[in-house]
C-alpha cells in the first residue's frame, strides 16, 4: 500500500537524524522505502519558542496495517532518542503517518489521514514534491490543490539539500 510518512527534527544533528529515521523505515518488515523528498527548513508551528525544523516526507510501499506502522514509527522515534515532554515541543525526531493508501481511520490514538495534513505547508510542500496528484481520501482533492490554498498563509518553507539524487 502506498504510504507517506512525515519526518521532522529540530534538535541536534537534524539532517543526520532524518537520514537515520529513513534508514530505519527502509528496514521495516514487508516495507520498501520508495523515495524521500528534499529536506526543507521550516519555522516551528504550535510553539514558536524553539529551534527551526528540518522536514521531509518519505514514500513507502508497505503491507503493514496502519496500526502496525504507527507502532513501528513510535518504536523508531524511541530508538533514535525521542522523549515526549510537551505537545508540539522540540524533538530530535518526529515521524507522522500522513496517508496510508486511501484509508480513513478515526480512532482515539490513530487518525489517518493525519488530521493536520492539509493545514501544514511543511508537510504539503515535500509531499507535493513526491506526488502532487495524490488524492486526500476525505476531501477528494489533490495535495497540490490543498497546497495552493495555503500559498498566502503558510510559514516559509525553504528547500535545503536533496536526500536522493
Amino acid at each position: 500500500m502506498k504510504t507517506f510518512i512525515g519526518l521532522g527534527s529540530n534538535l541536534g544533528e537534524r539532517e543526520s537524524m532524518i537520514r537515520s529515521a529513513l534508514d530505519e523505515l527502509a528496514r521495516l518488515p514487508s516495507t520498501t522505502l520508495v523515495r524521500a523528498s528534499s529536506l526543507y527548513d521550516t519555522e516551528p508551528v504550535g510553539d514558536p519558542d524553539q529551534p527551526g525544523f528540518l522536514n521531509a516526507v518519505a514514500e513507502l510501499e508497505t503491507d503493514l496495517t496502519a496500526r502496525q506502522l504507527l507502532w513501528n514509527l513510535l518504536l523508531i522515534e524511541r530508538r533514535l532518542g525521542r522523549v515526549r515532554t510537551r505537545h508540539w515541543g522540540p524533538r530530535v525526531i518526529d515521524l507522522d503517518l500522513l496517508l496510508h493508501g486511501d484509508q480513513v481511520l478515526d480512532q482515539p490514538d490513530l487518525t489517518v489521514p493525519h488530521p493536520e495534513l492539509i493545514r501544514r505547508s511543511f508537510v504539503l510542500v515535500p509531499l507535493v514534491e513526491l506526488d502532487p496528484l495524490v488524492v486526500h481520501p476525505v476531501t477528494g482533492e489533490t495535495m497540490l490543490a490543498h497546497l495552493s490554498r495555503l500559498k498566502n498563509d503558510r510559514p516559509p518553507v525553504k528547500q535545503g539539500t536533496r536526500l536522493w539524487n
